[in-house]
């Protein structure tokens, strides 16, 4: 039993959960880490705990809501620095930490900072690439409660003492179609680390076509580099752009798709992407980078590759692939359960220790 809180195993916790100001929880459209507080939100409520969610104030959760923002910054197109929005919820936390019995944390480099001042146990749950100069040496002075989303994201700081726990989701994906469609689908953000342009060759090179859910830019940087980089390419391949979809639109989408394609070339900590693919018994072809050969399971799954030359190669083998043990598989290893599962015993060492 926790001598701080005298709440045993088994007993329900009074937790803060803390989500990024960006987006709301859950988010209307995507958002990775709002989307996996509010998966953390609901099944802690529905086990009894008593949850206060800190997130934008048009976020909609069960149990107490703590407004951080009045609206998530990034669909209204907020563009300026959204540091005093971050400032502002760790110092809302602060001055309600004695109402909790731990803190959990979503606010990557925001997480260190709430953890060295809390008088209580914090969680710190890190949702982006730690190879970023803020994490130099941040990770060295002993901060307990930090989670990687995976191997690989931990990996680049082997001095900190890492919990991985892999993200789950509640999934309702459309039932399996009959025969797989004919055409690729991508679905994320056209910037240059999520690798749109080789989604692009691959869909030239293997003549089908390819079907994009994806945000559409905002920011100026996003459209300087959609207007130089992806306009000139979308004329040499027969691509689709259809916006942001709801998440059932997106997941009929992928689920009539022969493969998802996740080309990104940069360390992606997760990538949810891929779970929900699989969660809908489509394959992926993906690039061989971050935390993906962890949770795709090459040759079974989808393939992976090191090119979009490669990748497009790969086309040919995905009708050896079984599509029910694809999305069986998926919802055993992503259930939202495991994950809470394994949240609740990470806070329970800490509150015990």
């Amino acid at each position: 039993m926790s001598a701080r809180t005298g709440r045993g195993a088994g007993q329900p916790l009074r937790i803060a959960q803390v989500a990024p100001p960006l987006e709301a929880v859950p988010p209307i459209g995507y958002g990775g880490t709002e989307r996996i507080v509010g998966e953390l939100v609901r099944e802690l409520d529905r086990r009894g705990h008593q949850v206060t969610t800190f997130a934008s104030g048009d976020s909609r959760v069960p149990g107490r809501h703590v407004e951080t923002v009045p609206l998530a910054l990034r669909p209204i197109g907020f563009g300026d620095d959204p540091t005093s929005s971050f400032r502002r919820t760790v110092e809302l936390v602060l001055e309600q930490q004695e109402d909790f019995d731990l803190i959990h944390a979503h606010l990557d480099p925001w997480n260190l900072e709430l953890a060295r001042r809390a008088r209580i146990p914090v969680v710190s749950t890190f949702h982006g690439r730690l190879d970023q100069s803020w994490a130099g040496d941040a990770f060295r002075d002993g901060v307990r409660g930090l989670v990687a989303i995976s191997r690989d994201q931990a990996r680049v700081h082997p001095e900190a003492d890492w919990t991985v726990i892999y993200h789950g989701v509640t999934f309702r994906p459309p039932p399996l179609p009959e025969a797989s469609g004919e055409d690729f689908c991508f679905v994320g953000r056209m910037s240059p680390e999520k690798g749109f342009p080789d989604a692009i060759e691959i869909a030239r090179l293997t003549g089908r076509r390819l079907l994009v859910a994806a945000k559409i830019p905002t920011r100026q940087i996003e459209i300087d580099y959609y207007d130089a980089i992806i306009r000139p390419a979308l004329d040499r391949a027969d691509v689709t752009i259809l916006g942001e979809l709801s998440e059932a639109d997106r997941d009929r989408l992928v689920a009539s798709s022969r493969a998802s394609l996740v080309p990104s070339a940069w360390p992606e900590p997760f990538g949810l992407v891929v779970i929900e693919a699989l969660a809908c018994g489509t394959p992926v072809l993906a690039r061989r980078a971050g935390a993906i050969p962890e949770i795709l399971r090459d040759g079974i799954d989808g393939f992976i590759g090191d090119d979009a030359q490669q990748l497009a190669f790969l086309d040919g083998r995905l009708d050896e692939l079984d599509r029910g043990a694809i999305q069986a598989a998926a919802l055993e290893r992503f259930a939202v359960g495991r994950m809470v599962d394994a949240y609740e015993a990470l806070y329970r060492r800490l509150l015990d220790a």
